[in-house]
């Protein structure tokens, strides 16, 4: 195995922990993780927070590197110049496509990884400069980029992405599914969910908890105001309401939803958080704000339980250096018994 590209980054192993958005990982995950040998990523959140949690996460990691995470739909100006003043290892861009800013964020010599869940996302990214893929699986949790297996992504996408790094990202969350990656070409992987469920993340103790006790996962469009984007969760209150004749939602509510669209120009992300503490079920115009430890005032029932697949074979919290840890060692005992 080719373990150049993360050395070179100075980390100690092929592990990353997902940037989750609207506040599930800020500085004290991202840390934990790079302080643990892995990549540790804080998640886009408002502007002033983002800057806060980048300069918080550069203090207590010292020389180890982390990452910076920019979902495309909800970038400004402010997160960008967050990026250039703290400057991560990486910033991560999803859905969406800036082939300016990868230049911008490159000359500044922050590497640039895209998150795609196609082919076609894959040759977009590659030509715009990316310095790595991310192929994000439909097994996974939160907003999916496309509808392929993880396994298929990765056969279809390792002869176009050529030298550069496929890191693998979907149903990863121990050492056997890690080093099952690895046997599929995979040059790292990518865990979101399993890190959600750690003492360090900052998801609501109500949050983890549901998922702790779930046994399944929906794809759906019903958290989708101002997003109407695919996402993965796990059924609550909400779901059982407005999805039980079909998972995507009722069809009145997706039109709506795309409407609101332009939305996203006035509505900031604080504000969008403030939004998910007026949500009702009787109403389903839900944001894609999760709950975090801050918003007390909200409720799991009608916020998005984001989680992946493999949610139902997590049981326990665990701390982020002992996750690091398993999948790393799953991931490099593939690649040894190949």
């Amino acid at each position: 195995m080719n373990a150049g590209w993360y050395t070179s980054l100075g980390m100690r192993s092929p592990v990353v922990q997902a940037g989750m958005g609207g506040g599930l990982s800020t500085s004290m995950l991202a840390s934990a993780v790079s302080r643990a040998g892995g990549l540790g990523t804080v998640g886009i959140m408002a502007p002033e927070a983002f800057l806060a949690e980048l300069h918080r996460t550069r203090t207590a990691v010292g020389e180890s590197p982390f990452a910076a995470n920019l979902l495309m739909p909800f970038v400004r100006q402010a997160h960008v110049e967050a990026c250039l003043s703290e400057r991560p290892a990486v910033a991560v861009l999803f859905y969406g496509f800036d082939a300016s800013l990868v230049r911008r964020l490159k000359q500044a010599g922050i590497r640039v990884w895209h998150q795609i869940g196609s082919v076609a996302q894959a040759r977009r990214a590659l030509s715009d400069g990316a310095d790595a893929l991310i192929a994000q699986g439909v097994e996974a949790g939160g907003h999916l980029a496309g509808s392929t297996p993880l396994r298929d992504l990765l056969v279809a996408l390792k002869p176009l992405a050529g030298k550069t790094p496929v890191l693998a990202a979907g149903g990863i969350f121990d050492a056997a599914s890690a080093c099952n990656a690895q046997r599929l070409g995979a040059d790292g992987v990518v865990a979101g969910t399993r890190f959600l469920l750690s003492p360090e993340s900052d998801a609501h103790p109500d949050y983890q908890a549901q998922l702790l006790r779930a046994n399944d996962t929906v794809r759906t469009l019903l958290f989708g105001l101002s997003w109407p984007a695919y996402h993965r969760v796990v059924p609550n209150a909400a779901v059982h309401r407005w999805c039980h004749r079909h998972s995507d939602g009722p069809r009145w509510l997706t039109l709506l939803n795309h409407l609101s669209i332009p939305a996203r120009r006035f509505i900031s992300l604080s504000q969008a958080s403030k939004m998910a503490g007026h949500q009702r079920l009787g109403v389903p115009f839900y944001t894609a704000v999760a709950k975090t430890t801050k918003m007390t005032e909200c409720s799991t029932e009608v916020t998005p339980l984001y989680a992946g697949n493999c949610v139902a074979q997590i049981d326990s919290l665990r701390d982020a250096a002992e996750i690091v840890e398993e999948l790393s060692q799953g991931f490099l005992s593939g690649s040894l018994s190949n």
